[in-house]
């Protein structure tokens, strides 16, 4: 089954069918019209095969940027989803956009990749000059380890093209995570879509966690690997359980999704979430880590009272039309965990949002953990 659900307001053309739907981008392609396209964006469910989806993709759409990603679930026309193929596109009569493939993070040469999106972001700039609002948006190889230098180095060269983007994910299997970029499939890779608008844009990240006054100082680290071996001198696993007051032999994403670790970066907290124990006895993060980092314990507040204010205050500005978001997958655990994926995804839907479970969130330079990070669309003329 497929599901067109952009409302008659919407800027983006947005589709979705379930994974076990044969030809899925052709079914797509009846719902998104036959509107030309600058970009079209796949969350891809990993209960499919990717490279099948991504190659219909490139065979129906070869005059349009097409990039791909695998999901750890997805977010569409009922909030929160499982096994969907999700698209959306942008149109050319309000959306220009171009793409580039990042390949080889593990070599990655930082001045090389600031020159050419520097020279793609100018180029754009004078293929559009009437759209005068615009993001970058990135998505990475979830399991590469290497979002926090890519984010560092490609940001400043974005000069006023805010970034946000997601890691890729695998469910909870975190066994493969896939980018693609026109019909081929990337490993170790990333791609970045340079978008301008003819309407307002504005990049948001958001979270629901309260730090504690409760501490804990990483002292042994594989950071490289971005594993914790100790903490405060003591086996990290063991230590963290210790903290938060639980078993830990019985320590799983659960936990690490409600008792998330935060460092102070400036005057904001961000996440360091867990991903998991492993069989050492040390902890394997999402994001970097290293000795020396003091970790503050979190506390979660209401996760769906606070996702019902941030978008109500998205929509102050009048004529909100689509949100596209980045969540990480240990909101979606913890509203699992609390009941609340009903509620949340009741929120997401009426706020036209649109995206995927993550591994991991890019904002800015920075690579984040437990947040919802997107961009938000508002028609020029209600724009405030």
């Amino acid at each position: 089954m497929t599901t067109a659900f952009a409302s008659r307001d919407s800027l983006l053309c947005r589709a979705q069918v379930r994974c076990s739907t044969t030809a899925p981008v052709a079914a797509l392609r009846a719902q998104l019209g036959e509107a030309p396209l600058d970009l079209l964006i796949l969350f891809v469910t990993s209960q499919t095969g990717f490279a099948e989806v991504v190659a219909e993709a490139e065979a129906f759409y070869p005059d349009t940027d097409v990039i791909a990603c695998t999901t750890a679930g997805e977010i569409g026309a009922g909030g929160y989803e499982e096994g969907q193929i999700v698209a959306v596109g942008f149109p050319k009569s309000d959306f220009a956009a171009t793409a580039l493939a990042i390949a080889d993070l593990e070599n990655f040469q930082a001045d090389a990749e600031m020159d050419r999106i520097a020279q793609e972001r100018v180029a754009l700039q004078d293929r559009s000059p009437e759209m005068e609002t615009g993001f970058a948006f990135l998505i990475v190889d979830g399991l590469s380890l290497r979002e926090d230098v890519l984010t560092a180095s490609l940001s400043p060269a974005l000069r006023d093209m805010p970034l946000f983007g997601a890691s890729a994910g695998d469910g909870t299997a975190f066994r493969e995570t896939l980018v693609s970029l026109n019909g081929k499939v990337l490993e170790n890779a990333a791609v970045l879509s340079l978008v301008r608008s003819n309407h307002q844009t504005r990049v948001f990240s958001l979270n629901h966690l309260v730090p504690t006054e409760t501490q804990m100082v990483v002292t042994g680290a594989d950071p490289e690997r971005r594993i914790v071996k100790s903490i405060n001198a003591e086996p990290a696993a063991r230590e963290y359980a210790r903290i938060v007051g639980k078993d830990p032999y019985q320590l799983d994403r659960f936990t690490f999704a409600s008792h998330p670790v935060v460092v102070r970066i400036g005057d904001d907290h961000h996440v360091r979430a867990i991903q998991q124990v492993n069989d050492d006895g040390e902890l394997v993060f999402f994001s970097a880590i290293d000795e020396g980092m003091v970790l503050t314990v979190a506390e979660p507040t209401n996760m769906a009272q606070h996702l019902r204010r941030k978008m109500g205050e998205l929509s102050q500005d009048h004529g909100l039309s689509d949100v596209i978001c980045c969540d990480c997958i240990l909101r979606r655990i913890e509203a699992e965990q609390t009941q609340m994926t009903r509620e949340l995804s009741d929120i997401l839907a009426e706020h036209n949002v649109t995206g995927l479970s993550t591994y991991g969130e890019q904002i800015g330079p920075l690579h984040v953990n437990q947040t919802m990070t997107g961009v938000a669309f508002y028609r020029k003329e209600a724009a405030t």
